[in-house]
């Protein structure tokens, strides 16, 4: 969980070890404990290390030091203890995503991130309690390496059939009152509801805001019995250490895998109807077009966390996962710094590196896993290419200069990030 201080650290082990061990407990007086200016003190730590750009009031972590962060937390505790606190309207953004759509970011003020924070820090271990095996997404100590791992783990363990579900706009559509509904089965403190409420409907009547701190406790909260049902279906099926079912889900991305074998069938059909039946509870539209039902033994793939995942033979004649980067993420990556270097072509190389670098780093690091090793390397020739042509142009000469003494200067001299290594293959 979150390394908070000592007191705090104390108060939320013994939230989580009284949620685990009464599963049925509804916790009261807790309000009073997102009220210490200890938890706010953490909430804005934790706030500023992520660095976020200012909500819809302009207010930035630097102008808050200016002016006394005690006296900044001191007025916001002010306001929780005479629930006068009010919510501002978090500042949207759009993120561009594949096929030309975008992803609307809700940026709450800093006050905001602050009190959702105090707030997180004492509800997100009383929930993490109840989450399950399979859940990773937006978790304490989980990652989503980890629900690739339990994916290709499932795929070696001869489960290739697969239920890939996609949810349509899942966090724009999460009903409200159900949500609320799921967090008082744990919180009995009218306190904490009403200032629950107060942040969900500051940002309309409907969904949980991306980009909110508190929302991803919410949302693997709103869909937790989807996970309850999968983990029981999971236990109908085990037969010592095997189970006919596996399944990961990290946020609103699902996929479920079954057995090959035929005496499988009907827990195919089953799993899938019972999928939409919780969904149908949760008003959680399915995304038809995009959600499928797989086949591995005939030679079909499927995409998840931007993993392309196949079942291959190795060279020793065993079955295998096999998953890469999407093709679509190598593009986006791609088209990404072919913008720089347009942007920038009339700067030093040194420029352009000091901005690709920390892009380069942040997406080899996440898919340095699987067998990418091919992804990489092209996207390596394709980096020093763009590099070499660079340097070029700035000399007044045409074509790349490609010659092994020049790749070397590249790294040895401009500093161009090197590190493409696979670190493990898991599955």
């Amino acid at each position: 969980m979150i390394k908070a201080p000592i007191d705090l650290q104390d108060l939320r082990r013994r939230l989580y070890i009284k949620a685990k061990t009464e599963p049925s407990w509804r916790f009261w007086g807790i309000y009073v404990h997102i009220c210490k200016m200890e938890t706010l003190h953490e909430a804005f730590t934790l706030a500023k290390a992520n660095n976020g750009a200012p909500g819809i009031d302009g207010v930035t972590f630097e102008a808050i030091e200016a002016q006394g962060t005690e006296r900044f937390l001191e007025q916001i505790r002010n306001e929780l203890v005479q629930r006068t606190y009010v919510p501002l309207p978090a500042r949207r953004r759009e993120i561009p995503k594949d096929g030309g759509k975008v992803r609307v970011l809700s940026i709450p003020a800093i006050r905001d991130r602050v009190v959702q924070g105090a707030l997180k820090l004492i509800l997100e271990p009383i929930f993490e309690a109840d989450f399950q095996p399979g859940s990773y997404g937006y978790r304490p100590k989980r990652t989503a390496h980890e629900a690739i791992s339990q994916v290709a783990q499932g795929i070696v363990r001869q489960k290739t059939r697969i239920i890939d579900i996609d949810l349509k706009g899942y966090f724009d559509n999460v009903r409200q009152d159900l949500l609320l509904a799921k967090v008082a089965q744990r919180v009995n403190d009218d306190q904490v509801m009403h200032l629950l409420k107060l942040i969900l409907r500051a940002n309309g009547k409907r969904g949980v805001p991306q980009g909110g701190v508190i929302s991803p406790v919410l949302s693997n909260l709103y869909l937790n019995e989807v996970d309850r049902m999968l983990e029981r279906a999971k236990e109908h099926t085990r037969r010592g250490t095997y189970t006919g079912i596996e399944y990961a889900r990290y946020a609103d991305d699902l996929v479920v895998l079954i057995g090959a074998d035929k005496s499988h069938d009907w827990l195919l059909a089953a799993i899938a109807r019972r999928l939409r039946e919780e969904f149908a509870k949760l008003k959680v539209e399915i995304n038809e077009e995009k959600s499928r039902i797989v086949d591995l033994g005939r030679g079909e793939s499927f995409g998840f966390l931007g993993f392309d995942f196949r079942r291959i033979r190795s060279r020793r004649g065993v079955w295998r996962a096999q998953y890469t980067p999407k093709l679509k993420k190598r593009t986006a990556l791609l088209r990404q710094l072919k913008m720089i270097f347009h942007r920038f072509r009339s700067q030093p190389l040194n420029r352009v590196v000091e901005l690709i670098n920390p892009i380069l780093r942040g997406w080899v690091a996440y898919f340095a896993v699987g067998h990418s090793g091919r992804c990489f390397d092209f996207v390596k020739d394709w980096v020093e290419m763009r590099a070499l042509r660079h340097l070029r142009r700035a000399r007044g000469r045409r074509g790349f200069g490609w010659d092994r003494r020049s790749r070397r200067m590249l790294y040895d001299t401009v500093g161009l990030f090197k590190g493409y290594r696979v670190r493990y293959r898991m599955g």
